[in-house]
C-alpha cells in the first residue's frame, strides 16, 4: 500500500517540475514511510511520485516509480494484486524473465503486453498509473470495486493525480473553487458522490475504470461494473459454493511478506474472517478491538471471547472520552474529503499501528453483500408505497409537505420530502440514507453559492440503477456502490493510512463478487445474514445469535460532553449550533476543509484554520 501521484505536461514547466513533485510526496508522505521516490523524463514534461509501504518483497527492489526493462514504461502503483505469483508463473513460462519478487514488476509486465486488457486479470485492490516514454501518454487505472481511491484532473495541457485529494490541493495543483454539483451530493447523503469531488473541476477516476491521456486527448472507459444475474444458472449448492470462494479470498488476502492482523469486533462479519483464516491453515494471527465502558455499545467481551476462542492473539483498547478527546483535532486535520464517518477507523487503526501491525484485514462490505442492514427490508416497502400513493397525488403531495413542515425529526422530514416528491427506488434509498432534505441542501446551497439561480439536480435522488433482478439486489448494487464505496472504503482509505497502515477487504473482492451474483437475491440476502452464517457455521453462537449493532462510538454523548470544550475551539466561528450532531458534525467538517485549503465559490472567505 502506498501513495502515488504525477503530473503530465505538454510542454515543460518554466519553473521544472521537481518542486511540485516533492509537494505531492511530502503529502503523500503518510502513505509510505518506508521509501520514497520521482521519476522525471527527460524533457522534464512528467514526473510520477511514489511512496512506499512495503508489504511484499521488502528490499530496495520494490523501489518505485518501477520502468520496465526496454526503458519504455514507467509506473506507480498503489495497492496489492493477490494472484500475482499465478500471473507471474504465466508470465515466465511465456519467456518473461523478471527482476524482482514483486507485485509491481508483474503488474508491469502485464501492462507492457496486454495494455489495458489487463485489468481484468487481476485480483486485488489497486490504483495505478503508467507513463509510455515512446507514445507519451499516460494511462491511470483503479480496481473493479474501488477499494483504492485516485483523484485526477485533466485539461488539454495537463494531466494531475494523487491517491488524496487534498495531496493536489496543497501542491497547487486544483482550483480552489467549491463545486455545487458535489456539495449537493454531499449534503444529501453525508459524503461525496464519486465521480465528483468537492473541487471544481477535478473529480474521482470511478471504479471499475480507466483513463488514457495523450497530448491533451482524454479516453475513459469503465471496464467493470456489478450485475447480479437475471437468470442465474442452477446450483445444487450455493452454499458450498460461495463458501469456496469466501476461503479463497481470504487466502488471497493474507499473501504478504509481513504479518497479517484482523479488525475484531462482536459481529458475523469480522468473526467470519477469522474463522475462514483458520480454516484455510492461518497459524500466527493478531485480532485488534476497542472496547467502552458503555454496556449498550460494548462489544470487547464478545471479541475477547471470540478471539479465545480461535487462539489468536488479541489486542484490544479500553477506549475512553480522555482517549478520543486527544485524538480528535489529530482526525479532523486527517480528513481528506469531509466525511460524518471514520473516527471509528481511525482510532482502531492506531491501535493496530501502535501494535506494531502494517496489515489487516476489515470485514468491511459483509453487510453490503449478504444483506446486513435495514435498507435490505424498507427501501423496497417505501418505493412500493410510494407507488401507491401515486394513485392519490394530491393527498400524496399534501401530506408530504406537511410532515416535512412540522417534523422536527430529520428522517421524518426526509420521508415527507420523499411523498411530495417523484417517488421512486432511487429516493426511497435517499429516504433512508439521506442527511439533509432537499429543501434544507436548497438553502445550505444559497449560503455558499447566494449569486446563483437555485436549482436543484433531482438526479441525485432521483438516480437510475442498473436494471437487477430484484429490488433487494437492486439495494445491495446501491449499498455497494454508494454508501461503501463512497463513504466506508473512502475513509478506511483515508484513516488507516494516516498511520500507516495497509487495510484489506476481502468481502470487497472482485472475484467474490462474480460467486455471489449468481446467488439469487432471495438466498443470499436472508434476514440475519443467514446464509452468510451457512457459509461460515464456525463463527460461535454468542456472535451469531446477538442482535446487530455495529462498530460505534458513543460520538453524540463525547461531542455534547466530555468534547464540548474541544469542539468550541475548533469550532471557533462557525455558525452551527452543537444539537443534532450527525447534521451538525457534516456541516462543521465541511466547513474545516473549506477554510483549511481557501475554497470558495461566491461566498465570504472564512480565514484559515
Amino acid at each position: 500500500m502506498c501513495g502515488i501521484a504525477g503530473i503530465v505536461q505538454r510542454e515543460a514547466p518554466a519553473a521544472g517540475l521537481t518542486e511540485k513533485l516533492r509537494q505531492l510526496q511530502s503529502a503523500l508522505r503518510h502513505r509510505g514511510p518506508d521509501d520514497t521516490g520521482i521519476y522525471l523524463s527527460p524533457d522534464g514534461c512528467t514526473g510520477l511520485v511514489h511512496t512506499r509501504l512495503s508489504i511484499l518483497d521488502l528490499s530496495p527492489a520494490g523501489h518505485q516509480p518501477m520502468v520496465s526493462p526496454d526503458g519504455r514504461f514507467h509506473i506507480t502503483f498503489n495497492g496489492e494484486i493477490y494472484n500475482f505469483k499465478e500471473l507471474r508463473a504465466d508470465l515466465a513460462a511465456a519467456g518473461e524473465k523478471f527482476l524482482t519478487s514483486t507485485d509491481t514488476e508483474v503488474l508491469l509486465r502485464l501492462y507492457q503486453i496486454h495494455g489495458a486488457d489487463c485489468l481484468p486479470k487481476l485480483a486485488g485492490m489497486f490504483a495505478f498509473a503508467v507513463w509510455d516514454e515512446r507514445e507519451q501518454s499516460c494511462f491511470i487505472a483503479r480496481s473493479q470495486l474501488g477499494v483504492k481511491p485516485l483523484y485526477f484532473s485533466a485539461t488539454s495541457e495537463r494531466l494531475v493525480f494523487a491517491s488524496e485529494l487534498r495531496a493536489l490541493l496543497e501542491a497547487g495543483l486544483t482550483s480552489r473553487q467549491l463545486s455545487r454539483v458535489a456539495l449537493q451530493g454531499y449534503l444529501l447523503f453525508g459524503s461525496v458522490q464519486e465521480p465528483d469531488t468537492l473541487i471544481e473541476g477535478t473529480q474521482e477516476l470511478p471504479a471499475g475504470s480507466w483513463l488514457r491521456w495523450q497530448n491533451g486527448r482524454v479516453t475513459e472507459q469503465r471496464y467493470f461494473d456489478i450485475q447480479f444475474n437475471l437468470d442465474p444458472p442452477p446450483d445444487a449448492n450455493p452454499v458450498a459454493t460461495v463458501r469456496a470462494a469466501l476461503e479463497d479470498s481470504v487466502r488471497r488476502h493474507f499473501v504478504s511478506d509481513v504479518p497479517v492482523g484482523v479488525f475484531i469486533s462482536g459481529g458475523i462479519d469480522s468473526t467470519a474472517l477469522v474463522a475462514l483464516a483458520r480454516k484455510i491453515g492461518v497459524e500466527q494471527m493478531h485480532t485488534f478491538s476497542i472496547s467502552f465502558e458503555n454496556p449498550d455499545l460494548n462489544e470487547g467481551e464478545v471479541a475477547a471471547q471470540t478471539a479465545s476462542y480461535f487462539g489468536t492473539e488479541h489486542h484490544d483498547w479500553r477506549f475512553s472520552a480522555a482517549d478520543g478527546r486527544k485524538l480528535l483535532a489529530s482526525f479532523i486535520n486527517r480528513m481528506d474529503q469531509p466525511s460524518i464517518d471514520g473516527f471509528n477507523t481511525f482510532c482502531v487503526s492506531k491501535w493496530a499501528h501502535d501494535c506494531g501491525a502494517k496489515v489487516v484485514l476489515s470485514g468491511l462490505g459483509g453487510d453490503e453483500f449478504f444483506g446486513g442492514y435495514g435498507s435490505f427490508q424498507r427501501v423496497p416497502k417505501l418505493a412500493e408505497l410510494g407507488r401507491w400513493f401515486t394513485l392519490f397525488n394530491s393527498t400524496r403531495q399534501l401530506a408530504g409537505n406537511s410532515l416535512q413542515k412540522i417534523s422536527r425529526v430529520p428522517r421524518n422530514r426526509r420521508l415527507g420530502s420523499f411523498l411530495a416528491g417523484h417517488p421512486s427506488l432511487g429516493a426511497a434509498y435517499w429516504t433512508i440514507r439521506g442527511i439533509f432534505t432537499p429543501a434544507e441542501t436548497h438553502q445550505l446551497l444559497e449560503k455558499y453559492f447566494p449569486d446563483e439561480p437555485d436549482q436543484l439536480d433531482d438526479s441525485q435522488i432521483h438516480f437510475s440503477v442498473p436494471a437487477q433482478p430484484t429490488p433487494e439486489d437492486m439495494v445491495s448494487y446501491l449499498e455497494i456502490t454508494r454508501y461503501m464505496r463512497n463513504q466506508l472504503l473512502r475513509d478506511s482509505d483515508v484513516m488507516s493510512m494516516a498511520w500507516g497502515l495497509e487495510l484489506r477487504v476481502p468481502f470487497v473482492d472482485a472475484r467474490l463478487t462474480q460467486t455471489l451474483a449468481g446467488i439469487p437475491a432471495a438466498t443470499r440476502l436472508q434476514p440475519g445474514k443467514q446464509f452468510l452464517l451457512d457459509a461460515v457455521p464456525e463463527i460461535p453462537a454468542w456472535v451469531s445469535n446477538r442482535s446487530k449493532q455495529g462498530f460505534v462510538f458513543p460520538f453524540e454523548q463525547w461531542l455534547q460532553s466530555d468534547w464540548l470544550d474541544v469542539f468550541a475551539r475548533l469550532n471557533a466561528g462557525s455558525t452551527v449550533p452543537l444539537q443534532n450532531w450527525s447534521r451538525q458534525w457534516s456541516l462543521f467538517a465541511l466547513e474545516h476543509f473549506l477554510n483549511r485549503y481557501g475554497i470558495t465559490a461566491g461566498r465570504v472567505a472564512t480565514k484559515s484554520s
